[in-house]
């Protein structure tokens, strides 16, 4: 039985601008991060996809730090056959995958594989568990 170090789990995305139906949609290979709420795009893919700057954002880097960088959107994600429509914070040199694009595709993580996939148990449509108001 061989081993696979652990490592880093990269997802196939595109990325496209939903208010520009013209422009092409952009493949990337994406860092998949659960300690990550956002989508993060380098800004040349911003400016690539023409997306709006809607506002500024205060974040926290993993050092601690903190920093204010631009919020733009929308931009729909694309996996598979799956899609979501988010906001993106532009910081980075690499797009990273954060939870909440990935909870709304409903996408999970095999370390074992060390891929991103479809949720095993609802591989034909995302499923959301949402609470009923009183």
């Amino acid at each position: 039985m061989t081993h696979k170090p652990m490592g880093h789990i990269w997802a196939e995305i595109s990325l496209s601008n939903p208010r520009d139906r013209d422009l092409e949609q952009v493949a990337v290979k994406a860092l998949a991060d659960t300690g990550a709420m956002m989508l993060c795009i380098p800004e040349h893919l911003a400016m690539q996809l023409k997306l709006d700057f809607e506002v500024t954002r205060e974040v926290t880097l993993a050092d601690g730090q903190s920093k204010s960088v631009p919020y733009v959107g929308p931009i729909m994600v694309n996996f598979g056959k799956r899609y979501c429509y988010v906001g993106a914070l532009v910081l980075g040199d690499e797009v990273l995958l954060g939870v909440v694009p990935m909870e709304d595709m409903d996408l999970v993580l095999n370390p074992a594989r060390q891929e991103v996939t479809v949720n095993p148990a609802s591989p034909n449509i995302p499923h959301s568990r949402v609470k009923r108001a009183a």
